[in-house]
């Protein structure tokens, strides 16, 4: 089956599934004020495009960008533990690259944790650096603040 990668709904059962699992995972990799993520609710605000990639209409991971003043976040960026390493990820993140340049966004930034390895392999492999914390967040022991910049 052909991988599809498109815009989707927070809510609807396949992402809310992935969502919760990531949620889970977080809550139990990180101390509650060091986790980040957004609620699916929030998900749906004007200021973000979420996106799912799915294979027919099995869901197998989600990612989204948040509109930032003067540049986008990466936001929610999951995949089922079954699609992993097929590709998945790596194509969410092609999307969301995508659908900043065509927003204008000069980077991508991004928030994830110090002990989610494979994030970090994805993130470095599509041009993301290291940088400080910025926006709300701040310093802390398990987050990893990194950046790309769009030309």
């Amino acid at each position: 089956m052909t991988l599809i990668v498109e815009p989707g709904d927070p809510t609807a059962p396949g992402a809310a599934a992935l969502l919760r699992a990531s949620h889970a995972l977080m809550e139990a990799s990180f101390p509650p004020e060091e986790n980040h993520y957004l609620s699916l609710d929030a998900l749906k605000a004007p200021h973000i495009a979420f996106f799912i990639a799915r294979e027919g209409s099995e869901t197998l991971g989600t990612g989204a960008l948040a509109q930032m003043e003067g540049y986008g976040e990466v936001k929610s960026m999951f995949t089922a533990e079954a699609a992993r390493g097929r590709g998945v990820a790596d194509a969410l993140l092609r999307q969301i690259e995508d659908h900043a340049r065509a927003l204008g966004l000069p980077l991508l930034r991004l928030e994830t944790g110090n002990s989610l390895l494979a994030a970090h392999r994805l993130y470095a492999r599509h041009g993301f650096a290291p940088r400080g914390p910025f926006g709300d967040y701040t310093a802390n022991k398990t987050s990893v603040f990194m950046e790309k910049p769009l030309n």
